[in-house]
C-alpha cells in the first residue's frame, strides 16, 4: 500500500502518461500508462540497455523506427483460438502486423553491434507466408477478393451476368412505362431491385410491393418480369457468402495454429515501442543515462565514491509544464550525497523548493529504475535503491491540521512495516513503533536501519523521501536510505 502512495505522492502516473505519448503504438502507450517497476537491478539494467541501443539506433536512422501497420491483434488472436470466424479487417490487421513486424526486424538486423535489441528479435517469427495468404484472399478493404477461390469468382460472375440482366429488363419497364413510374430510377428494397411507381397506376406494372413513401404517393415495385431474377441473384448472395466464410474460416484456422508465435511478436512488439518511447523521452528531456555505484568490499579502506552524483537535476513534470503549459522556467539542483550519509535534512523557509527537491529525487530515481535516463548533468551516478517510500504532506502545524498529522503518523509506520517486510530487525520494533506518538522517534527507527552508502546486496536498499512540519514549522526533511 505504501508503494501505491509514494507513487501518487511523486505523480508518478502524469510522468508515465507523458512517457505514453511517445509510443508509435496503441500497445507501447497502454504499457507506458501501465508501467511496472522492476524488482531487481538486472532487469532494469536490461531495460536501460534496450533504451541505449534504441538510443543510438534512433541516432542513425533519418526517420527514426517505424512502427507502421502494428496494430493490436490480441483480442483477435484468442478469438482465432476459439475457431470464432475472424473478419477481413481483422485478418488484414494481422497481415500489417506481421508486415510492420517484419521492416523493423530488417532495420534492426542491419545494425548487429546493437546486441541487445538483436537478441530480443532473435525468435521472433513473422511468417511472410501467412501474411502473402491473407492478402491474397483479403483486399484492401478488408473484403473478400475474387482471386481467394475459383468458385468464389465463379459465383461472382454469374451475380454480374444476372444483375445486368435484372437492370436491362428494369431500365426497358422504365422506359414503357414512363407514365405509370415517379421518377427513372432502380433501387433496391430487402435486397431486391424494385422501381418508383406512382401509387394509382400500380395496376400499370404488375408485380410486389416492398415499400411505400412516407407519403404513400410513391410504391417501390418489383416488377412480375424480374422476380425470378431476383430470385436467382438472391442464392447466388448466400452461395457467395458461404464461399466468404469459408476462406475466412480457413485463414482463421492458419492465425490459431501460430498463436502463440503471433503473442510472442506482439509482446516483442510492445517492449521495442516502449523501449522506442523510452529513448525519445529521454531525448526530450535532455536526459543522461545513470550508472548504478556500488562500494568495493574488498578494497573497505579505500575512500568509497559519492553515493549519489546528480547535478542539474531537473523535475520531469516541471520541464513537461514549461513546453507544453507555458510554466516557468525549470530551476535545476545539484544533489551530492556521501556514502557514509544516512539521513539529509534540508531545511529552509515555505516555498523554498524542499519539496520540489524531495519529489525530483524519488522521481530520477524510479526512473532509473524503470530504464529511462535522468535529466541530469553526466555523470549520473546513485545507488541501486530496492523500494522508494515516501511521506511527502504540507507545511501545516500540529494545531493547524490534526488531520494531516494523523495521515502522516500512519504513513510512517506502513514505512515502518515495508521496511520491516524485508529487514528482521525492523520486526522486533514495529509493534513499539505503531504505539509511539511523536514523529522524530520514529524518524530515529528508521534512519537506524538506513544507510546511503551502497552494500553488497544491492537487492536489499531503500529510497525514502519524507517532508514534514512537526520538527519545525519551515523545515522539510530528507531521508535517503540505503540498508545495510
Amino acid at each position: 500500500m505504501i508503494q501505491a502512495e509514494t507513487l501518487e505522492l511523486l505523480e508518478w502516473s502524469r510522468l508515465c502518461q507523458h512517457l505514453s505519448t511517445f509510443a508509435a503504438t496503441k500497445l507501447g502507450a497502454i504499457a507506458a500508462r501501465r508501467l511496472r517497476i522492476p524488482d531487481t537491478q538486472a532487469e532494469t539494467l536490461t531495460l536501460l540497455a534496450q533504451t541505449q541501443d534504441v538510443y543510438a539506433l534512433e541516432s542513425r536512422l533519418s526517420t527514426g523506427l517505424k512502427f507502421d501497420g502494428i496494430t493490436d491483434i490480441g483480442e483477435s488472436l484468442e478469438r482465432a483460438e476459439r475457431r470464432a470466424l475472424l473478419s477481413g479487417e481483422e485478418l488484414l490487421a494481422i497481415a500489417t502486423t506481421l508486415a510492420g513486424m517484419r521492416t523493423l526486424r530488417r532495420v534492426i538486423d542491419n545494425q548487429p553491434d546493437l546486441l541487445v535489441l538483436n537478441a530480443l528479435i532473435q525468435d521472433l517469427r513473422t511468417y511472410p507466408e501467412l501474411e502473402q495468404e491473407i492478402h491474397r484472399c483479403i483486399d484492401d478493404r478488408g473484403q473478400v477478393a475474387d482471386r481467394a477461390t475459383p468458385k468464389l469468382a465463379g459465383i461472382r460472375e454469374q451475380q454480374k451476368q444476372l444483375r445486368d440482366r435484372v437492370y436491362s429488363t428494369l431500365q426497358s419497364i422504365l422506359q414503357r412505362k414512363a407514365n405509370a413510374v415517379q421518377e427513372s430510377l432502380i433501387t433496391q428494397r430487402e435486397g431486391r431491385f424494385v422501381i418508383p411507381v406512382k401509387a394509382p397506376q400500380k395496376d400499370a406494372i404488375p408485380g410486389i410491393v416492398h415499400d411505400t413513401s412516407m407519403s404513400g404517393a410513391t410504391l417501390y415495385v418489383e416488377p412480375q418480369a424480374t422476380v425470378n431474377l431476383n430470385n436467382q441473384l438472391r442464392q447466388l448472395q448466400r452461395q457467395e457468402q458461404v464461399e466468404e466464410e469459408a476462406v475466412r474460416q480457413a485463414l482463421t484456422d492458419q492465425v490459431a495454429v501460430v498463436k502463440t508465435d503471433l503473442e510472442r511478436l506482439l509482446a516483442i512488439a510492445t517492449t521495442l515501442d516502449l523501449a522506442t518511447a523510452r529513448a525519445r523521452y529521454s531525448l526530450w528531456l535532455e536526459a543522461n543515462p545513470p550508472r548504478f555505484v556500488t562500494r568495493d568490499r574488498e578494497n573497505a579502506s579505500a575512500t568509497p565514491p559519492e553515493s549519489i552524483v546528480l547535478r542539474n537535476l531537473r523535475h520531469p513534470l516541471l520541464i513537461w509544464q514549461q513546453q507544453h503549459e507555458q510554466g516557468r522556467p525549470v530551476v535545476p539542483i545539484d544533489l551530492v550525497i556521501q556514502p557514509h550519509i544516512r539521513v539529509v535534512a534540508i531545511t529552509g523557509p515555505n516555498t523554498g523548493g524542499k519539496t520540489v527537491t524531495l519529489k525530483t529525487l524519488g522521481l530520477a530515481v524510479l526512473m532509473a529504475k524503470v530504464g529511462l535516463y535522468v535529466p541530469a548533468r553526466e555523470p549520473v551516478e546513485l545507488p541501486w535503491f530496492d523500494q522508494v517510500l515516501a511521506d511527502i504532506g504540507d507545511e501545516q502545524s500540529l494545531e493547524q491540521s490534526l488531520s494531516t498529522f494523523s495521515g502522516h503518523i500512519r504513513r510512517i509506520s506502513r514505512i515502518l512495516a515495508a521496511l520491516g517486510e524485508r529487514d528482521e530487525k525492523a520486526g522486533g520494533r514495529r509493534q513499539e513503533a505503531e504505539g509511539e506518538a511523536q514523529e522524530p522517534g520514529r524518524e530515529i527507527q528508521i534512519s537506524n536501519l538506513a544507510a546511503l552508502s551502497p552494500s553488497a546486496s544491492p537487492s536489499a536498499s531503500c529510497l525514502l523521501p519524507l517532508a514534514s512540519s512537526s520538527l519545525s514549522p519551515n523545515a522539510a526533511k530528507m531521508r535517503l536510505i540505503r540498508r545495510m
